[in-house]
C-alpha cells in the first residue's frame, strides 16, 4: 500500500530516481487512453507540476465498478504502476532499487505491501514496451475477474 504521494513512496527507495517524465508519461497515458475501450478518462493529476498519470477505467477486477491505474515514469527509467479499486485492492508492478526486492518487482494483490515485493514477470525496459505489458496483464485479469495471473506471463507484451 501506498502513503498516497504520487510516485513511487520515499521510503522505498534506496537512490535518486530522477524527476517525473512528462513526456513518457504522456505516451503512456495516450497508449491506455487509445488502446483500452474501459479507459473513461487519463490525465495527470496537475498540470503546472505533473507527478503522475490516472488512468480511470469504468469497470475494476472481480467486484470492483471501478478501478485506477495511477502511472509515473521517472528520468532514470523507473517506473510505477499502481492499481486501486473500490473495494480497496492494491498491486503494483514497479521497477527501481530498493533493499527489499529485486530491481524489478510486483507488489501483489490485495495490499501491494511494500517488503513482500515479487520479481516482476516485465523484463523489458521500453516504455511503451512495459506499458503495454501491465494493459495486457490487466486486461486479462479482467476478463478472467481474478487476480491470480497479474504477475504471471513468459516476459510480456
Amino acid at each position: 500500500m501506498t502513503d498516497g504521494t504520487p510516485g513511487i513512496p520515499p521510503k522505498e527507495r534506496s537512490s535518486d530516481l530522477g524527476t517525473p517524465d512528462v513526456s513518457v508519461m504522456r505516451r503512456i497515458r495516450d497508449l491506455f487512453a487509445g488502446e483500452e475501450p474501459l479507459v473513461e478518462t487519463a490525465q495527470f493529476d496537475s498540470v503546472l507540476d505533473p507527478q503522475e498519470v490516472r488512468i480511470c477505467f469504468a469497470d475494476g477486477i472481480g467486484a470492483a465498478d471501478w478501478c485506477r491505474l495511477d502511472v509515473t515514469w521517472y528520468t532514470s527509467g523507473a517506473y510505477r504502476f499502481h492499481y486501486v479499486d473500490e473495494t480497496g485492492v492494491n498491486w503494483r508492478f514497479d521497477n527501481h532499487p530498493n533493499p527489499h526486492s529485486p530491481l524489478r518487482h510486483f507488489h501483489e494483490p490485495p495490499d501491494a505491501e511494500p517488503d513482500t515485493a515479487v520479481s516482476s514477470c516485465i523484463e523489458v525496459e521500453e516504455s511503451r514496451l512495459v506499458a503495454r505489458a501491465v494493459l495486457k496483464l490487466w486486461r486479462r485479469a479482467y476478463e478472467h475477474d481474478d487476480f491470480e495471473h497479474l504477475n504471471v506471463a513468459d516476459n510480456p507484451p
